[in-house]
């Protein structure tokens, strides 16, 4: 970091523990490529890529001070950001000051957020459920969004689909602003940021349903087993992978996981090998194409729709399971022993204006 500091002068203005947590991230990335390696994994390793336009800084303890009502934080650094107001729905009186490990800026398409990172046992803040003793099974899909083991259904709601015509014609509109090689004009930016809040309403509209139908789940149901998809392998169906993007399994699931390690309910990833080809009365295997969506058992005579079928026998796969041997917890949202609360909004109380983060790795 020293040697930074002597070859780029605005590194010297940054707090030392914000180039820290930047040279963390660069060795995290290093080491993940070299490991993929050692492992010889399938495909890319991963190999480090300079980021460009690196939209958020992380202070760890120091550089930064809250006001004594926490509504207020103060940028001690060298980057004259100065003090700026909280706008958020969380009351940081809640947590002790010593409880917040680390503190980081993040630029979205309609504006900048703070994140407070917190040191916290979730499950000492969260009101006991009362035990339902149900169990049930899901099953995703692109037809709907799950069906569960009781044979009920929640339609997708198919945010990006919805707003994609909205979307396509601001990027033509942003496109026709683009000069090749030319400085672009305000016409160009004003049109890209409008078109990247769009992106981001559809992100957390999708988001936002994720976490609603998860958080029901968990409330309704003692023990959930859903199956265990590898969805990255599933996207490079390039037919599909709009659709699956859209349905948002995989933050589905990182909720499921996360409200079952707080509110204390089993959750299980079952294996999905012909979970939807074997019948769930009889057991017996009836294969049947994408295209067929009612399941006819010829042995048994059982009929039932195809995706309740399948709810059934992951079910039944789920309970099989010992523990939680095949269950991959939040660590990418939610590290071991820290929370990051939701982001509140910054508004800024004095001169110079925000923007002036760029020097520290925000883009503008």
């Amino acid at each position: 970091m020293q040697f930074a500091a002597i070859q780029f002068k605005f590194v010297d203005t940054l707090n030392s523990t914000a180039r820290q947590a930047s040279a963390e991230r660069a060795w995290s990335a290093i080491a993940r490529f070299y490991d993929n390696c050692k492992k010889k994994i399938k495909g890319k390793k991963g190999y480090p890529k300079f980021q460009k336009n690196n939209r958020s800084v992380e202070y760890k303890n120091s550089g930064w001070k809250l006001s004594e009502d926490r509504k207020k934080i103060t940028f001690t650094d060298k980057k004259n950001i100065g003090t700026v107001k909280l706008k958020g729905t969380r009351d940081l009186n809640f947590y002790p000051i010593d409880q917040i490990k680390r503190v980081r800026i993040v630029k979205r398409a309609d504006g900048y957020y703070v994140q407070f990172c917190l040191s916290v046992d979730i499950r000492e803040y969260a009101k006991p459920l009362e035990p339902t003793k149900r169990c049930v099974g899901l099953d995703v899909g692109l037809k709907v969004f799950y069906a569960n083991s009781d044979g009920e259904t929640v339609e997708i709601p198919q945010y990006y689909r919805k707003a994609e015509k909205r979307l396509n014609r601001l990027n033509r509109k942003k496109s026709k602003k683009f000069r090749k090689g030319q400085p672009q004009s305000n016409n160009y930016k004003k049109a890209r940021k409008r078109y990247a809040r769009k992106h981001l309403r559809v992100s957390r509209q999708r988001k936002g349903f994720a976490q609603k139908e998860a958080l029901r789940v968990i409330k309704s149901n003692d023990f959930i087993a859903y199956e265990n998809l590898n969805i990255q392998g599933m996207v490079k169906n390039s037919r599909l992978a709009k659709s699956i993007n859209d349905a948002a399994w995989s933050t589905f699931r990182q909720w499921l996981e996360y409200f079952g390690f707080k509110y204390g309910k089993a959750t299980v990833a079952a294996a999905p090998h012909n979970t939807s080809q074997n019948c769930s009365n009889c057991g017996q295997k009836v294969p049947k194409s994408i295209s067929t969506r009612t399941h006819a058992c010829p042995h048994c005579g059982y009929v039932e729709d195809r995706d309740i079928n399948a709810a059934i026998n992951i079910l039944k796969k789920g309970l099989s399971t010992v523990g939680h041997t095949e269950t991959n917890t939040r660590r990418r949202e939610i590290p071991s022993g820290e929370c990051w609360i939701r982001p509140a909004r910054l508004r800024k109380l004095s001169e110079p204006r925000i923007p002036r983060l760029s020097a520290m790795g925000v883009s503008n």
